[in-house]
């Protein structure tokens, strides 16, 4: 019997042990795609307590406490932090075979040096333990980003983001390179009318100008996206339910344009073409600029609406939805490609059950030009867990070339979430490794290795281009 979480957790045979510690554990890390706070970075601020750090924002534990049957005063309430943390301390017993119980004591682990269990017994040593070495030094955010082996993050950002923080940082020449990526959704929201007309009113007082006509709106935004590059930016992002690639005409989209700035309800086809259109121009800039565009589908948001009144979006009433995919995503690709306009580009699937759709589909556009130009992306959100990653390496190695993949990224909003990348390490060396003890690939360590090490590393830093 093995031990829980130690050296070859995960790992399940030598060859895959060797793989791993051989090949995969050094390997710097490219964050490509997360939600981490620029301006936490640029401040380098120290968390005041374990809740601060661990807690605050992380709707994942926040579903685990409620399903656990605790109040919301002490998930998103007034309880204290440390109340807060107890209850979470209570819940994390339940969570056995969740991922949470794995990424729980890991971050302990790799982060705090602790190897006790999270339980209402250790709980209380446990947080003062970790507060109190938070408050050094050590323990600051940089500090913590140079402990994992960072290399490059990726900040999600919205246009009319200042970027003053990624200013501050750059001009503080850190060991981690942190790049914005441009995240236009609320930009082509037009489901939410009174939203999105407030976003253009704040668009127009950013740019010192009057955006009237459809055409005004595409030159600020334009503006916008040109100034993302000039900070660095060379990824765009995207979080869909799925592509839109709806059928349109320039008068048309103008006319609705006029409609939406005049507060005039949109039947759902006019939604679909304004939504198609700016997702195309979207594309069409990160072509011209060279830069690699990304798309999340499948998320299925804010479900619970009384939830949502009174707690906000992303808190932990997401799921996953069954969206048709297939068609609209080969339009909107195939229209990008007819034209030689379509970027490298990754997507990102939520619903399993179209894993091998979006593997066949991505493999529709690579055209030769660039290795792995197209991407079926790392299992994110809901699936990236041992069972999710797993299907999504055996999806695309069956599929298309799973030496091409990209690699890992955390998706996280927390400073605590690089052992994520340990973890997706560690079950590609087990698939490789397990395969070679099985006889299905021959016994090339060093081969096998390189492609490891190209997996974690090296496919990313050559395929953004990172500099």
């Amino acid at each position: 019997m093995k031990n829980f979480l130690d050296q070859n957790f995960l790992l399940q045979n030598k060859t895959a042990e060797r793989l791993y510690h051989d090949f995969a554990a050094d390997m710097p890390i490219i964050d490509y795609h997360c939600h981490l706070d620029p301006a936490q970075i640029a401040g380098n601020i120290n968390f005041k307590n374990l809740t601060d750090i661990w807690l605050s924002g992380d709707h994942y534990k926040w579903r685990a406490m409620r399903a656990n049957g605790i109040n919301e005063a002490y998930i998103t309430g007034t309880k204290t932090d440390w109340e807060k943390f107890e209850q979470w301390a209570a819940t994390v017993p339940y969570t056995l075979r969740n991922p949470l119980y794995h990424w729980t004591h890991l971050e302990l682990q790799r982060y705090f040096n602790i190897h006790e269990i999270l339980s209402p017994k250790t709980a209380k040593a446990i947080y003062d333990d970790c507060t109190q070495k938070l408050q050094k030094p050590e323990y600051s955010v940089q500090s913590l980003i140079t402990k994992m082996n960072v290399e490059v993050i990726c900040t999600t950002d919205d246009p009319l983001d200042s970027l003053e923080h990624h200013q501050k940082i750059k001009a503080a020449n850190l060991n981690v390179k942190v790049f914005p990526a441009f995240r236009p959704d609320k930009a082509m929201n037009a489901d939410d009318l009174i939203s999105l007309n407030h976003y253009i009113n704040k668009l127009e007082a950013m740019s010192n100008t009057t955006v009237s006509t459809y055409a005004d709106y595409l030159q600020a935004l334009k503006k916008r996206h040109d100034y993302f590059a000039e900070n660095g930016c060379t990824v765009s992002d995207h979080g869909l339910e799925q592509l839109y690639a709806g059928d349109y005409t320039d008068n048309e989209i103008s006319e609705i344009f006029s409609n939406i700035r005049s507060g005039k309800t949109l039947q759902p086809g006019e939604v679909l073409k304004f939504k198609s259109a700016m997702l195309h121009e979207f594309a069409l800039w990160d072509h011209e600029k060279g830069w690699v565009q990304q798309y999340h589908i499948g998320a299925l948001r804010n479900n619970n609406t009384r939830a949502y009144r009174e707690a906000g979006p992303d808190t932990g009433y997401d799921s996953i939805g069954d969206f048709r995919q297939a068609e609209a995503l080969s339009k909107f690709l195939n229209r990008l490609d007819n034209t030689s306009q379509l970027a490298k580009t990754i997507v990102y699937n939520l619903n399993p059950a179209d894993n091998e759709l979006i593997a066949t589909m991505t493999g529709n556009f690579n055209d030769g030009t660039v290795a792995g130009k197209i991407q079926f992306g790392s299992a994110w959100w809901f699936l990236d867990q041992k069972d999710g990653m797993t299907r999504q390496l055996n999806t695309l190695s069956s599929m298309g070339l799973l030496s091409k993949l990209v690699g890992m990224l955390t998706d996280s909003r927390s400073f605590l979430s690089y052992p994520r990348h340990e973890y997706f390490r560690r079950l590609l060396c087990n698939l490789f490794g397990t395969d070679i003890e099985n006889g299905e690939l021959p016994n090339d360590i060093e081969w096998t290795g390189k492609i490891i090490r190209d997996i974690c590393y090296y496919n990313a830093k050559e395929y953004f281009g990172f500099k």
